[in-house]
């Protein structure tokens, strides 16, 4: 079977205590057989993921990383109830087992899932799929076609209609990561109050939007999008629903845009690129966009404000996860040149503010 979701040893300084673990595990769940071996899934930069396996079955262990973080970022509980309703509106997400914001059980909140066989696809297509530039077309678009799904989803008839407060949500996202940027603030990265105050500007008049309100997942990335390992143009789920609300559609298809690199962008976007979105045959992001705007409907003509936008949520994450570096709230060496990243994405959106029609 093909597996491009492997797991590595714990990292330093995120361990489990494994009689801990076992004790809290038998007690929530029956039937637990033999002692926990865990390990650590490598992908993600922010909440924690661990498979827990025991002699009869394996589970999938989220808990939100260490140190210092937002206040609304990393919430269990956000992924674990809109993950446990989605079960049967949107069904490409794992099955749900526990949750506990009880911090005495294992140090911080915590939920559990079902563990689900599937490929995450990360830096490259596998080779086993042999895939021509056609599949590879056909491949992205299956991927946004699973966004495309998300943002039209009946989230009221999911049980989500107070999921969040849609109505000022962009407004929210500006201000949120505005500060954000500004509290993670390390001497060796500019501040781009400029962007920053071009951004507040320039928010779309939510009242005048042809976009309705959506359930958006907020992260979502190829690799975020699990595969059928028996066939790679089925979705059988999409992980981590930390940031995920009502509100903008258009602000989640920027964020996922944010990711989306080609092989002739320049390179402060080359040094971000984490996913095969340049492989020959892939969907260029203006052809995403106008894919998008004839799928659903929505308005995408103003999209010189999500552009931005999106690249600025990104320098926002890239900055918090160099602060926590920076502050050794975290061993994690990825994030050592975050800061480099930071300031180029940074100086991007000023090119693209430069450029823009609004």
């Amino acid at each position: 079977m093909i597996s491009s979701n492997p797991t590595i040893d714990v990292r330093i300084g995120e361990e489990l205590d494994p009689k801990r673990l076992d004790d809290v595990l038998k007690r929530v769940i029956t039937g637990l057989k033999g002692s926990p071996h865990i390990k650590q899934f490598p992908s993600g930069a922010s909440n924690l993921t661990y498979l827990i396996g025991y002699d009869n079955r394996e589970l999938v262990l989220r808990r939100p990383p260490l140190g210092a973080k937002a206040a609304s970022a990393h919430s269990m509980i956000r992924e674990y109830r809109v993950i446990s309703a989605l079960q049967k509106e949107y069904p490409a997400v794992p099955k749900t087992i526990f949750y506990t914001d009880d911090e005495s059980m294992l140090g911080s909140e915590f939920y559990l899932m079902e563990k689900i066989e599937g490929v995450l696809v990360k830096d490259k297509i596998p080779a086993d799929w042999d895939f021509t530039n056609s599949d590879r077309n056909r491949f992205s678009k299956i991927v946004f076609d699973k966004l495309i799904e998300l943002h039209t989803v009946d989230y009221k008839a999911a049980g989500l209609g107070e999921f969040g407060k849609p109505q000022g949500y962009a407004e929210r996202q500006i201000k949120g990561w505005n500060k954000r940027f500004a509290n993670a603030q390390t001497p060796d990265v500019p501040g781009f109050e400029d962007v920053r105050e071009w951004l507040a500007a320039n928010i779309p008049d939510q009242a005048s939007s042809t976009s309705p309100s959506a359930l958006i997942h907020g992260d979502y990335r190829i690799d975020n999008v699990m595969l059928d390992p028996k066939d790679p143009f089925n979705v059988v789920a999409v992980l981590d629903w930390e940031m995920a609300a009502l509100g903008d559609p258009l602000m989640d298809l920027s964020n996922a845009l944010a990711y989306w690199v080609h092989s002739d962008d320049p390179p402060s976007l080359q040094g971000i690129l984490k996913q095969p979105s340049d492989a020959p045959g892939m969907m260029r992001r203006e052809d995403v966009i106008a894919y998008y705007g004839e799928k659903t409907g929505f308005d995408v003509s103003k999209w010189d404000f999500y552009e931005v936008y999106g690249y600025w949520r990104l320098v926002g994450i890239l900055q918090q996860l160099y602060f926590r570096y920076v502050n050794k709230q975290t061993q994690d060496q990825r994030f050592a040149d975050y800061g480099q990243a930071t300031t180029q994405l940074g100086n991007y959106c000023r090119t693209l503010i430069a450029k823009s029609t609004l």
